[in-house]
């Protein structure tokens, strides 16, 4: 049969849905995953900081924690505006001012003399990185059908691991060039990782593709086969009482969604920003400890890579969401119990790490019934309150360490976090089932 016969039937060619949307996969993904990369590496570069921040700046613990946190402030006051203005204005632009803004913030952050300077900056870091991820899953929504998104998602938390995993030895190593050119460590962490974003502009600016309509890399019939089923499927899909930014800001599934996801950035950000202690308190150096942090991201890369292949990894959401916070706070508890034994102990929190950031990208799939602007502001909504999770795990997992006195103390806490997450997600997610929203539709991956 012609391709012009199969137009006419209705039929859609197969070759050219996966030609599409591998070269759609080809010129976005790249620069997708590198500005996520280095979005990563400095979030994380902070709990390397502290390592030589604290005692050399003669801070306590959960000052400093305070001080981190504050990045979660930022990011919750300009996600949404970020978003719609993103929405506005093309990905392309605001994407480049976004990395410009937090690279130059992170290269004044090596020059922090004071708690007020470093609260006022990491306060500013988190309203220049506010609109970024929920950007790029607003972005993934304008240029993917929906069974490819969780693919799509997959590389960027992929491209988080990766950071994590390559980060940890950066930091490390940054770190280990204390007293070159007068600077200590930490301040060479800040200068480097800040530098890396502003690298970033040229490219995105000259080859980061704006909309499907302006595209010039497809052809006239890839790109009619991707408008009209993006916008068959928002037809189908999204859910007409959300059609507005009000409504999408005030509807009970999106605060719902944000509950759940804020247990997921406590748990992400709480292992994330203790691990570097736990790992240090083992008695290894800065820049082995680098390197054993790079263990459990590198062991996440290889998990998302299965678990995003076939759809029915992905398509049930208690299993894909409750079950891994649960997973996450026995694992932890486990890595307390036997702290005395190193190895075996890591082992524990390298479960922590792989439970907690499989649930992404099975997550997201849960706000499809979001489109258009009400996806721009009900995204970056779900986002920037879920980020307090990330607030508070930084504010109080330093707290209970200087009152306990205990590096394992955290460690304990953060299970009973997670166990309550875990609770709340399978009891949120029943709510949803029952009330039969398309939110809680099976979602399907792209082969």
């Amino acid at each position: 049969m012609s391709t012009l016969s199969q137009h006419k039937s209705g039929a859609v060619p197969a070759d050219l849905e996966q030609s599409t949307i591998s070269k759609v996969i080809r010129m976005l993904v790249p620069l997708m995953v590198a500005m996520y990369v280095v979005a990563y590496i400095d979030r994380q570069n902070i709990s390397f900081a502290k390592l030589q921040m604290v005692s050399q700046l003669g801070w306590t613990e959960s000052a400093f924690g305070l001080g981190s946190s504050l990045f979660f402030i930022g990011y919750l006051v300009f996600s949404v505006p970020g978003n719609i203005i993103l929405s506005k204005v093309g990905a392309k632009r605001w994407f480049a001012l976004s990395l410009a803004a937090w690279g130059v913030i992170t290269v004044a952050l090596a020059f922090t003399q004071s708690l007020t300077m470093f609260y006022v900056l990491r306060f500013v870091l988190g309203l220049a990185e506010a609109s970024f991820y929920p950007g790029l899953i607003y972005y993934s929504t304008q240029w993917f059908p929906t069974k490819y998104r969780p693919r799509i998602v997959g590389y960027l938390v992929t491209a988080s691991m990766f950071a994590n995993m390559i980060g940890a030895p950066l930091n490390g190593s940054l770190l280990s060039m204390h007293g070159i050119l007068g600077y200590h460590g930490w301040q060479w962490l800040f200068l480097i990782t800040g530098l890396l974003a502003i690298v970033l502009i040229v490219p995105v600016l000259y080859f980061f593709p704006g909309s499907p309509e302006k595209s010039t890399f497809l052809s006239l019939e890839q790109k009619q086969w991707l408008l009209k089923t993006l916008e068959d499927e928002r037809r189908e899909q999204t859910d007409k009482s959300v059609d507005t930014l009000f409504k999408s800001l005030t509807d009970k599934r999106v605060l719902a969604l944000a509950l759940i996801y804020g247990f997921i950035c406590f748990g992400a950000y709480g292992i994330s920003y203790w691990m570097p202690t736990i790992v240090k308190s083992f008695g290894v150096s800065d820049m082995t400890n680098g390197f054993v942090n790079m263990i459990p991201w590198a062991l996440v890369m290889i998990m998302l890579r299965w678990l995003t292949k076939k759809p029915e990894r992905t398509n049930n959401p208690i299993l894909n969401v409750a079950v891994p916070m649960f997973t996450s706070a026995i694992c932890l508890v486990g890595s307390v119990w036997f702290y005395s034994q190193p190895v075996i102990s890591f082992a524990f929190i390298c479960g922590v790490v792989l439970s907690v950031f499989a649930i992404q990208p099975c997550f997201w799939n849960l706000t499809k019934f979001l489109s258009g602007a009400s996806a721009a502001a009900g995204l970056a909504i779900i986002n920037s309150l879920a980020n307090l999770g990330g607030f508070f795990a930084q504010n109080t997992i330093p707290l209970v360490r200087d009152e306990m006195q205990s590096a394992s103390a955290p460690m304990i806490y953060l299970s009973i976090v997670m166990l309550i997450g875990g609770i709340c997600t399978i009891t949120l997610i029943k709510w949803l089932q029952r009330r039969g929203e398309p939110a809680t539709a099976t979602p399907v991956v792209g082969h």
